[in-house]
């Protein structure tokens, strides 16, 4: 008898070659899975935009249609405490993060940001990055974030002229690298996962079982799967002739709860920042979804 499979919409960030190395090597399929990749959505979030609840990641929630996607430990929280579906605390990603400037730019240090307009993503890691990483070296007035949008339209802004520094993650932090631009700051974020409140608990394990089986062998042959990071490739530079081994291999997954604390520390920072104003229920319990 042939296998029912389970049908699953996945709306991939592109900051990671998990879900390419899954769909590649047919890890989605052993495990069960039909995965219908939402690659409209991931055009879309890689242009400009900028209104929370608005934003491309925003819509699928706000029509109550069930994919499985990611965002920033941030992101996902405030979203889910926004009243868009639920964050889950059982597993979660380690990203590279930093900003760049173009390699004239008079900017040396990052002492050099303070009172210059960074582009980032609206309430996305880009975002909430900036003031986590600059706060202890300047005022938080100090600390210009400018909405701009998704992946590859920073980078372009960059290239362009059209902003002095911008916010960027993977794969365009290597992007960036490439095509000759500098490096100011850089660190890391976490992740976490972000699904309609109705999703079934039990399919999001077996999920998560093929995204770690997909870790290991990123682990395993890294070099291997840099070609993968076509697929993330953003529409502004789907032209360019990116040298892929050259790039890292991008957010991390990692098989394990997120710390209590990390929550705590969340609700603190974005309360500190100003970026509170959506969240509608701030308790741990109401918006979270539990896999295991």
């Amino acid at each position: 008898m042939a296998q029912t499979l389970t049908r699953v919409k996945v709306a991939p960030t592109g900051m990671r070659l998990n879900e390419w190395v899954a769909m590649e090597e047919g890890f989605y399929a052993d495990a069960g899975f039909e995965v219908e990749m939402q690659w409209e959505q991931l055009k879309a979030e890689q242009g400009s935009w900028d209104t929370y609840k608005e934003r491309p990641q925003d819509l699928p929630f706000l029509k109550g249609t069930a994919e499985i996607t990611s965002a920033c430990a941030w992101g996902s929280v405030c979203n889910a405490g926004a009243g868009m579906g639920k964050f889950i605390p059982d597993v979660y990603g380690i990203s590279p993060w930093a900003i760049y400037v173009r390699p004239d730019s008079k900017i040396q240090k990052p002492e050099d940001l303070r009172d210059v307009p960074i582009a980032v993503g609206s309430r996305a890691g880009s975002h909430f990055s900036v003031p986590l990483n600059l706060e202890p070296i300047m005022p938080l007035e100090n600390i210009k974030t400018v909405g701009l949008g998704g992946f590859g339209v920073r980078l372009k802004a960059l290239e362009n002229g059209d902003f002095e520094a911008v916010s960027l993650l993977p794969p365009q932090v290597d992007m960036a690298q490439q095509l000759g631009f500098r490096k100011i700051i850089d660190g890391e974020l976490k992740t976490l996962w972000w699904v309609d409140s109705h999703t079934d608990p039990q399919m999001l394990r077996r999920y998560f079982e093929v995204l770690e089986r997909a870790e290991k062998a990123i682990q395993a042959d890294t070099a291997r799967y840099l070609p993968l990071w076509k697929y993330s490739n953003s529409e502004q530079y789907k032209d360019h002739a990116w040298d892929y081994s050259s790039f890292g291999r991008g957010e991390r997954f990692v098989h394990s709860a997120l710390p209590r604390k990390d929550f705590d520390d969340i609700m603190a920072q974005v309360t500190r920042w100003g970026l509170d104003d959506h969240l509608e229920e701030r308790a741990f319990d109401k918006i979270t979804l539990t896999v295991k």
